[in-house]
């Protein structure tokens, strides 16, 4: 047991300091987390045996469905192919395609997302929705709950479809297409970021921090932090959760820093600059590495999946015809689960290790342990954080080193 912190059973705190929870309160926590740690523990499985059944049994009947539909739709709507902007369209996918026959590759996509969705539903309600509310961390009401999920199917669906037409079509066009798509993908990667400000926008309303102390404060506080940006702005989450957040969002012209309702509602002002002197460390990280690497690793997957889509079209699996058949999407996915999942413990690893150098950045700007220290022991009760999660949840792919490690690294107030 480390010198001067006692087990988090109690507290994981400096011995001037009160428990981080009483014994009712690390109870809640530990059986809030506990259905979160078995899902961790058994969702690996549970998506390769979903990757198995469609490959193994639903493949070749989403595909014939998809045939069925694409072809009922043609029928249905072929006037619409000769109106003016539709015509335009229409032969513009048929070239992207390289043929036609996009239709069904779209709707093949489609029905094997819809399929996973439903077959993920009940456990997807159950920790977004139920649970949530069963341990007073939710806000949402089932039309807020239903319209999220709606845009985010939405959303899913859009990005399917693109992967299809831009992936799939250019690669049955294009002799070396992971690189012609993957150089330009890798560009657009490092500056995805400039985005940010807006995506969150989708779900949530935002407002200008009003004019007053703690906007002077935090524009003083990134003066010194020479972290120039274009806005503060107040997210409102308080529609969907109960939890703190702050987060620096954009790059360069776009930056934001955004802190949400909830967190102007149970911090103080001091709690608060705390907070975001901690988000401004992220912005000095040397990020290009990074971003660099990711760019690579990126072209590398393009590269990974031609070659397994030359290594499908020789052997003909799944009943492939040609390079490139969109039925060896599910395929793909599977090399994409099996990266990532493989991937996560040691992206995990500099992830935590930035998160410390942000929180000594911020100790040093601030000069203030006892705020930051405030602000973590708050944000931790708010957000229900477990002080002892499980070591091998936190290799698997923690992004946060445990709160109990992040407080006993502030200096004790004198």
């Amino acid at each position: 047991m480390t010198p001067g912190r006692q087990g988090l059973r109690g507290a994981t705190l400096p011995r001037a300091m009160e428990p981080l929870f009483t014994p009712e309160q690390l109870a809640e926590i530990k059986a809030y987390h506990l259905p979160h740690y078995i899902r961790g523990a058994v969702s690996p499985l549970i998506s390769l045996g979903t990757f198995a059944l469609i490959i193994g049994v639903l493949l070749q009947p989403f595909y014939r469905g998809a045939q069925g539909c694409a072809a009922w739709l043609s029928h249905r709507f072929a006037r619409l192919r000769t109106a003016p902007v539709l015509r335009v369209v229409v032969s513009a996918l048929d070239k992207m395609w390289g043929e036609p026959g996009w239709g069904t590759a779209i709707l093949f996509a489609l029905f094997v997302d819809l399929f996973i969705e439903l077959l993920y539903s009940p456990a997807n309600i159950y920790f977004g929705y139920v649970l949530e509310h069963r341990y007073g961390m939710s806000n949402y009401t089932p039309l807020r709950y239903a319209l999220d999920t709606f845009k985010g199917l939405a959303l899913e669906a859009t990005a399917s479809s693109m992967l299809v037409l831009g992936l799939y079509g250019l690669a049955r066009r294009v002799k070396r297409w992971w690189l012609v798509l993957g150089v330009p993908s890798a560009l657009l990667l490092l500056g995805a970021s400039v985005l940010d400000p807006y995506r969150s926008q989708i779900y949530f309303q935002q407002a200008p921090l009003e004019q007053g102390p703690l906007r002077e404060r935090i524009t003083s506080l990134m003066a010194r932090a020479e972290v120039p940006f274009q806005d503060i702005r107040v997210e409102k989450t308080s529609v969907e959760s109960k939890r703190l957040q702050a987060y620096f969002a954009g790059m360069g012209p776009t930056r934001t820093i955004v802190l949400n309702d909830i967190m102007l509602r149970e911090l103080t002002p001091e709690e608060i600059v705390a907070a975001v002197a901690h988000e401004s460390g992220h912005v000095h990280e040397s990020k290009w590495p990074g971003r660099i690497a990711s760019s690579f690793a990126l072209v590398a997957f393009l590269f990974a999946i031609d070659r397994l889509l030359r290594l499908a079209a020789a052997r003909g699996w799944f009943g492939t015809t040609r390079f490139a058949d969109i039925r060896t999407l599910p395929l793909l996915w599977l090399l994409a689960f099996l990266v990532f999942t493989l991937s996560a413990p040691v992206s995990a690893v500099f992830s935590r290790e930035r998160e410390r150098e942000a929180d000594r950045y911020a100790l040093h700007l601030t000069q203030d342990p006892a705020a930051f220290r405030r602000m973590l022991v708050k944000a931790a009760r708010v957000n229900k954080m477990d002080p002892e999660p499980p070591r091998w949840i936190v290799l698997k792919g923690y992004s946060h080193p445990p709160i109990g490690e992040r407080l006993a690294a502030v200096p004790p107030t004198p």
